[in-house]
């Protein structure tokens, strides 16, 4: 197992590798889409419900030189990128949405999956969903009052619809006066996984790239009028079994998955680990499930993250763990500080998998 840190924004830089490097990272999951763009964080940092809608319109699909010039800049630090995680929603829109212009975006994707493996980056990590990331509010409950992001179902109208050109919790056209509000069951959303699998995973595997799947989060039943894909344990197990390849594997999501209130964090993680089809690990804690819950510290939270690491150095798991979001410590850097608390911790428990003893959760027998 190796520890790696996300970088994304401003922090996918030299200065942003150099601090990772400082942590002894020596993985680096990478952000390209801009989440920030033309985004207006006030309402969010006031504690309102977010986060903020940023605007991907226009946005051209990455290039080989674009990500073999970030794998570069890594390089001078000794980094690696274990990653690519997310498309930008300009890129996938229709295939989400089922939209006229699917065929037309797919024939992107699977060029830019063949540039990702051209560059030698192992893995594509998404999350299949029209709503994507929200209904978090940000507040000090974390311990010490550190603030974190928090969901309350009760707290804001989650089915109020998403607005027009709008999709994955980003707007990637302008907005059209009248347009039909969406409308989608969640058979039909799985129909389209399904479809997005069977025509990616072929490029994937021919081009030695992993698509990485992530949860729900949040992994509400629904939200902004759509149905949510992975918020059970058991549909993980139902997405890899559409396209059975090691090319259709998972951005498997500790804190995610516990906050869903079916299953067993532990057996769930053994599980899949044993079946080698974890690409790589969101490795956050948190307290509660849906319909609420909070994020905590790594170390603080309602899963015992030792555990997890000890089922997988018995699953003999060889990927990369990632902090994920991290709550803000109150200091001047509260993101860097964050996560050199997360990585620190991580590193202790990694580099000490072997002493940390036999999982207190009983393994099931290999065959």
């Amino acid at each position: 197992m190796r520890v790696g840190l996300s970088l994304f924004g401003d922090l996918l830089s030299p200065s942003g590798a150099r601090f990772a490097a400082q942590l002894g990272a020596t993985d680096v999951v990478i952000h390209l889409a801009q989440y920030g763009r033309g985004a207006d964080n006030g309402p969010y940092l006031r504690g309102e419900v977010g986060p903020p809608l940023a605007d991907c319109s226009g946005e051209r699909l990455w290039t080989y030189e674009d990500i073999s010039a970030v794998v570069e800049m890594l390089k001078t630090e000794g980094l690696r990128v274990a990653a690519i995680e997310n498309f930008s929603p300009a890129f996938w829109s229709d295939i989400l949405l089922n939209g006229p212009e699917r065929s037309r975006q797919m024939d992107g994707l699977k060029r830019l999956v063949r540039d990702v493996g051209r560059v030698g980056i192992p893995c594509i990590g998404y999350n299949f969903s029209l709503a994507g990331v929200w209904g978090w509010i940000r507040r000090p409950v974390a311990r010490g009052g550190a603030v974190t992001a928090t969901f309350d179902m009760s707290a804001f109208d989650h089915a109020a619809p998403m607005p027009d050109g709008v999709v994955w919790n980003m707007r990637y056209r302008p907005e059209r006066p009248g347009a039909t509000q969406i409308a989608v069951t969640e058979d039909e959303l799985w129909q389209r996984l399904e479809w997005f699998l069977k025509e990616l995973v072929p490029v994937a595997e021919e081009a030695g790239v992993r698509l990485a799947a992530h949860p729900d989060d949040p992994p509400a039943w629904s939200l902004r009028g759509t149905p949510r894909l992975v918020n059970t344990h058991a549909k993980y197990d139902r997405l890899l079994s559409l396209v059975d390849s090691p090319s259709n594997a998972l951005e498997f999501c500790v804190g995610s998955l516990q906050e869903m209130p079916d299953g067993d964090i532990y057996e769930t993680t053994r599980h899949f680990a044993r079946a080698g089809r974890i690409a790589y690990v969101h490795f956050r804690n948190v307290k509660g499930q849906i319909p609420h819950y909070e994020e905590a510290f790594v170390d603080d939270g309602d899963i015992d993250m030792a555990e997890i690491v000890r089922i997988l150095h018995e699953e003999e798991y060889e990927g990369v763990l990632v902090p994920d979001h991290v709550p803000e410590l109150s200091c001047p850097a509260p993101w860097f500080a964050g996560n050199a608390h997360a990585v620190g911790y991580m590193k202790a428990l990694v580099s000490n998998a072997a002493a940390l003893g036999a999982s207190k959760s009983r393994p099931i027998r290999r065959r």
